[in-house]
């Protein structure tokens, strides 16, 4: 239990990076191109970043090629739910284009969560941490 609060803390540490990453490069390319393309992008770029943090930092398991391709799964209902969120603020709330994104962020957290832990750290269990350690050798990234 205190493995997995652990966990839950550093998640929130990385997620606040993450969506600082995110929310930086979103406000960069804004003016650039329409908030959507700016949105897809910045996701994706700082999806990359938190494939990295979330391993090391959060889960503390190592990076590996197979982890890492697998890792965009975890995104996809993020995106999925932020994205359908990010359209139903602006277009039905109104909410102004450069807010709506981390409001959409917040509500995806604990699925993010959820879905990342369970391809990151192999075994998820009770015993994840010490599973994490003894995990078979792969091609790291």
């Amino acid at each position: 239990m205190k493995d997995q609060l652990g966990q839950i803390v550093r998640f929130g540490l990385v997620g606040a990076v993450n969506t600082g990453t995110f929310f930086g490069i979103y406000l960069l390319l804004h003016p650039w191109m329409p908030y959507f393309l700016a949105y897809t992008l910045a996701f994706l770029l700082a999806m990359v970043g938190s494939f990295f943090m979330n391993t090391y930092f959060t889960y503390r398991t190592r990076p590996t090629w197979k982890k890492f391709l697998l890792f965009p799964l975890t995104n996809i209902t993020n995106y999925v739910i932020q994205s359908v969120g990010l359209y139903a603020l602006v277009t039905w709330a109104g909410l102004d284009t450069r807010i709506a994104p981390l409001v959409a962020a917040v509500v995806a957290i604990p699925f993010t969560f959820l879905l990342s832990r369970k391809i990151l750290v192999p075994g998820r269990g009770a015993g994840a941490g010490a599973e994490a350690a003894a995990e078979p050798t792969e091609s790291r990234v």
